[in-house]
């Protein structure tokens, strides 16, 4: 399982590569059931590998001409804010065991990867409708929306803060929907927003986890490496299609884990 959880940390850096999201919906799950990751160790790591591969994508794409800094500082002045609040102050506070009936008890980790699974089949919906929607990128500058590029913004914050992703596949929809960037721009823009959401976030837990480095600059190195690969096949493929294919794949990860976590719980019962 060591070895399947390495090769799955290199294409999460792919998936962050070819689409600007999905690294990090991926991550906590890779953590938990490859890499035997406690749930919520594992929302702090993933912070930390997204966050450090997403920026090396970012400087990347930025060499390119594809990141619109102007629309990611904006963008991530709500999101960023309510990472680190989420993180520093909000997440410390969610007991360990949140409701007891009888002898049955719903842990903070449980509800952790539950709706981390239910985010994921939410996200591979977005991701499949998005990419069956052509006219979804060219929106008139007309209808942007402040209000809802900030509110956006802190619903992303929030979905990081407590899970440790979700960034991505909720930021691209945003970039090209509200905002009206093109696809490659949009996910440019992206790994910037996810790199300072994740980063930031994770100063958050500084001093509430005990951080085993070794472990994590190995694994964020694996991914670093696949994030170099993901741009470099994401010239020679068609991101629509991309996304639509890793949009089931999500969906059927998320019914996975759902499915898993529901029946231990069930017999935990």
């Amino acid at each position: 399982m060591q070895v399947l959880g390495l090769v799955a940390s290199f294409f999460i850096g792919v998936s962050l590569g070819l689409t600007g999201g999905g690294g990090s919906i991926l991550t906590v799950p890779v953590l938990v059931y490859l890499l035997h990751v406690n749930p919520l160790l594992a929302t702090s790591y993933s912070l930390f590998i997204v966050g450090t591969t997403s920026l090396l994508g970012a400087i990347n794409n930025y060499r390119k001409k594809q990141v619109r800094i102007r629309v990611a500082l904006l963008f991530g002045l709500s999101s960023i804010t309510t990472v680190f609040i989420t993180r520093k102050f909000i997440l410390p506070l969610i007991p360990g065991n949140i409701v007891s009936i009888g002898n049955f008890t719903i842990t903070h980790e449980l509800t952790t990867m539950v709706l981390f699974a239910a985010l994921m089949v939410v996200a591979g919906n977005v991701m499949i409708r998005n990419s069956n929607d052509p006219k979804q990128r060219t929106i008139e500058r007309s209808k942007k929306n402040l209000f809802k590029l900030l509110s956006y913004g802190v619903a992303i914050g929030l979905a990081t803060g407590l899970l440790g992703a979700g960034g991505g596949f909720l930021l691209i929809p945003t970039l090209v929907i509200l905002v009206g960037l093109p696809m490659k721009q949009a996910v440019g823009t992206s790994l910037l927003i996810i790199a300072l959401n994740s980063l930031i976030g994770f100063t958050g837990d500084l001093g509430h986890f005990v951080i085993d480095w070794i472990f994590l600059t190995k694994i964020t190195l694996i991914a670093i490496s696949g994030i170099f690969m993901g741009g470099l096949i994401g010239n020679n493929i068609h991101g629509e299609k991309l996304k639509k294919v890793f949009g089931w794949f999500v969906i059927f990860m998320g019914v996975f884990i759902l499915v898993k976590e529901l029946f231990f719980m069930q017999k935990s019962l």
